[in-house]
């Protein structure tokens, strides 16, 4: 993320959760609930607040990832937990590619 500030923090989350739908095919019905972390340099806004305004109208919690030396900066994660059987394809956007290159195919 460029930068910390409300519309960067909500055009983020709403990128993510899209790219998670559309990979999985998933539906906001089949979702159970969602934790969003971000790094302690994204206070600007809360995740969850950009979900519920496209429609994510579950039980959600926003907390700040462990501020470690060297980690990745302005850094937004999400697990979500959905009731359904199957492989998962997993996102990660941006500079996140970096963390799990071995989860993230390049399109």
């Amino acid at each position: 993320m460029d930068e910390n500030s409300p519309q960067a923090i909500r055009e983020a989350t709403q990128c993510l959760l899209q790219e998670l739908a559309l990979r999985n095919s998933l539906h906001v019905g089949e979702v159970i609930s969602v934790f969003f972390s971000v790094t302690s340099d994204l206070n600007a806004d809360f995740p969850a607040r950009a979900a519920r305004a496209i429609g994510w109208d579950v039980p959600m919690l926003d907390m700040q990832e462990m501020n470690v030396p060297g980690a990745l900066q302005r850094c937004l994660r999400v697990l979500v937990h959905v009731e359904r059987t199957g492989d998962v394809a997993h996102a990660y956007l941006r500079d996140a590619r970096q963390l799990r290159p071995d989860l993230e195919k390049v399109e």
